[in-house]
Formats: C-alpha cells, sequence, structure tokens
C-alpha cells in the first residue's frame, strides 16, 4: 500500500489516515455528504471531465491531476467547466508540477532577458522555435519503489491517449515560458498545424511485469495483438503555432530504460541572440541541464554582466564555459523532486483558494491548453 509506504518509512514519515469508500456510488456519496469544500482528483481519466463538472456545479473547489480532458467532448465539458466556477465564485485548477523544475525556471527567466537571448524566433513547421520532448518509461520508480501499474492504465479510452495526457505538461510549459504572464486565447491565437501518434507495444510478460496480473483484461482485447501483445497509442507528436511562434512538441513511451534512469526530457527555446537549451543525456548523466548557446555570429558575447540579475535572483547559479557557449550550473539546493513539485502546486491552489488571486492568466491557458492536446486527437482521428 503506497500510503502506508509513505506513512512508515524511516525519512519524513507522513501522517496520512485513510477513511476509504469503494462503492459504486462514491460519487454520489461524496456529493450528498459534502465534508468538505475541495475535491481532488486524480487517477482513471475516462470521466474526470464529468466529475470536474459535477463537483463544480455542487458547489465544490476542484484541484484535479492532469489531463483535466480527453477528447473533445471532454473540453467541451471543461469549458462548462470554468463557466460555472467563474459564476460561483470557485475554483478550478489543474497540477502542473514542471513548472517548479529549476531548469525550466531558469530557461524562463533568461528567456526574458534580451541581451542574452534576444526575442523569441517565430520558426516555422519544419524548423519551430520552440521544441520539448519528454520520454517515460512505464517500469519506472516513484519514492524509491518500482510502479505497480493498474491495468486500465493501458486502456486509452481510460487514460488517454499519450497525446492528450503527459503532453499537456509539455503544452503548458511552452505558454509559461514563451509567453510568460500572458493570457492566450485558444479561438484566435493557436494553429494546430499537425498530429501524429503512433503505439508502444508491450508483451504479455512485461504488462504481468507492471501490473502484476497475469492476463490481458477484456477490455484491452481491442488493442491486442497475436493474443500476446498489447499495442497502446502512447506516443504523440503535435507541430503548432502560438501567435506565429511554431512549437513542436513530443510525448514518447518505452517500457523501460535501458540506464535505468527516470523520465528524460529535452526543450530548446531559439533566440535572435542564442539558444536555451535543457538536455538529459548521457553527457548530463541523465539529470537535466541547461546551456546557453549563442547563435554562431555571436559566439564572442560576453553574458556574464547580464546573467548577474539571475545570480542576484537565484545565489550560488554560475556560468561554466562549453565548446558552444555555457552551461548554467545550479546548486543542489534548488533541486527537488516529484514529491515536493506536487507540494508546491498545492501551496498555490490553497493560495489562490484563500486570497482569491490566482493570476488571470491561468484560466485561459488552462483551456488554450487543451485545446491544443484534445485538437490534435481530434485531427488525427479526422484523418484516419
Amino acid at each position: 500500500d503506497r500510503v502506508n509506504a509513505y506513512n512508515y518509512r524511516k525519512e519524513s514519515p507522513t501522517h496520512w489516515k485513510e477513511e476509504v469508500y469503494k462503492g459504486p456510488d462514491f460519487f454520489e456519496k461524496m456529493i450528498a455528504e459534502k465534508k468538505g469544500n475541495v475535491v481532488v482528483l486524480s487517477g482513471n481519466n475516462e470521466r474526470k471531465a464529468d466529475y470536474i463538472l459535477r463537483s463544480l456545479q455542487n458547489g465544490f473547489d476542484v484541484l484535479a491531476d492532469k489531463p483535466m480532458a480527453t477528447d473533445g467532448k471532454g473540453f467541451e465539458q471543461l469549458k462548462q467547466a470554468f463557466e460555472v466556477a467563474q459564476k460561483n465564485d470557485l475554483l478550478l485548477y489543474d497540477i502542473m508540477t514542471e513548472r517548479f523544475e529549476i531548469t525550466s525556471i531558469l530557461q524562463r527567466e533568461i528567456s526574458m532577458i534580451p541581451e542574452i537571448f534576444g526575442t523569441l524566433e517565430k520558426g516555422t513547421p519544419d524548423d519551430p522555435a520552440v521544441v520539448k520532448e519528454s520520454t517515460h518509461f512505464f517500469y519506472k520508480y516513484i519514492s524509491g519503489n518500482v510502479v505497480t501499474r493498474p491495468p486500465w492504465f493501458f486502456d486509452v479510452s481510460q487514460q488517454g491517449e499519450g497525446i492528450v495526457d503527459v503532453m499537456t505538461h509539455l503544452v503548458d510549459l511552452v505558454f509559461w515560458e514563451c509567453f510568460p504572464n500572458e493570457a492566450i486565447d485558444y479561438t484566435k491565437d493557436i494553429q494546430i498545424d499537425s498530429a501524429t501518434h503512433w503505439t508502444t507495444d508491450l508483451s504479455l510478460e512485461q504488462f504481468r511485469t507492471l501490473t502484476k496480473i497475469d492476463s490481458f483484461p477484456a477490455y484491452l482485447r481491442k488493442n491486442i495483438s497475436a493474443d500476446t501483445m498489447i499495442k497502446i497509442f502512447s506516443n504523440g507528436e503535435i507541430n503548432y503555432a502560438i501567435r506565429g511562434v511554431h512549437a513542436r512538441i513530443r510525448a514518447l513511451w518505452k517500457y523501460k530504460s535501458a540506464e535505468n534512469t527516470g523520465d528524460l526530457y529535452y526543450a530548446m527555446m531559439r533566440g535572435t541572440k542564442a539558444n536555451l537549451i535543457i538536455r538529459q543525456g548521457p553527457e548530463e548523466k541523465y539529470q537535466p541541464a541547461l546551456y546557453v548557446e549563442p547563435i554562431p555570429s555571436l559566439k564572442s558575447i560576453d553574458i556574464a554582466g547580464y546573467f548577474k540579475s539571475i545570480q542576484e535572483k537565484f545565489p550560488g547559479v554560475q556560468l561554466q564555459a562549453t565548446k558552444n557557449g555555457w552551461k548554467v550550473i545550479i546548486p543542489d539546493k534548488y533541486k527537488e523532486g516529484h514529491e515536493e513539485h506536487f507540494a508546491r502546486v498545492t501551496k498555490n491552489f490553497l493560495q489562490y483558494l484563500k486570497r482569491k488571486n490566482m493570476p488571470a492568466w491561468e484560466v485561459p491557458n488552462m483551456l488554450a491548453k487543451y485545446y491544443v492536446t484534445t485538437g490534435a486527437l481530434e485531427l488525427i482521428r479526422k484523418a484516419k
């Protein structure tokens, strides 16, 4: 039991007390009893948009794990949910942990220094100005333990395809970094150029390892090949433009990392003076690292003086020269794990709930985010 694992761990044990109700009427019971004022939604995504909407209609504030919508129907429900939240002065917020990853924070901060970055290029569909790619592994460790996946996790009708699931983080970061503190209007600011998806194939043996279940459930039959292989549409790519700035985002899923790494991430922002690149490969020992790489005609630029504003805000951050520019050296005190990121999101949510001060750009950008992911999926479906 994961909760007990947290409660009884040696380092920083938690003190969760579980009161679990597993009846089929769990949602109706929650609405009727209303023992609190906030609903936290995570897990199976098949009815999440519906649960979000109904929770708000019954007077609850909602903190929801991503994705809040996994298809066009869910997006329409989400639009209605935000209307209900606004009308009833309620808060609806999704959990975007990656904004608290220090390399992404610094990539955003440096991009706002024109003397170093210049301005964001527009790019083209074939040569986008912004590229983000995340690689995930079904076999992975969380909090020191191998994750046991529920079998429905491999059913895209319940979990959602990769293009609408983990891709939400990438879309969110594009808005957050490239258009800081700006509201994106999905009805006029976004153009989806193309989208594609493809499967990751898992053997029955791999499925057993991940789920601790001996056979494929009946609801997965439609995705099974030759009785021993399941095909999951967990990978996807979206090419789109935001106010003329072209971006390419890609989410990949593999069974297991050969090097036993965690999730991997690559991100590039192309400026008129320099590119800001996050790499997490063998050279970085599979830890995210941020690089500032001036364009060839500006190789001799000295950014040290302009970098002082970063060092004042993040004491201890340094620049280390590389053959292509600089690597940003980040002290360990800024490097937090997934648990700490969740705590920071929750802290923000509770602050917004108490002070009614959520930034005005958050709601339009949440809508724009799910417009991109669900719109890309609908584009793929129409092409078939």
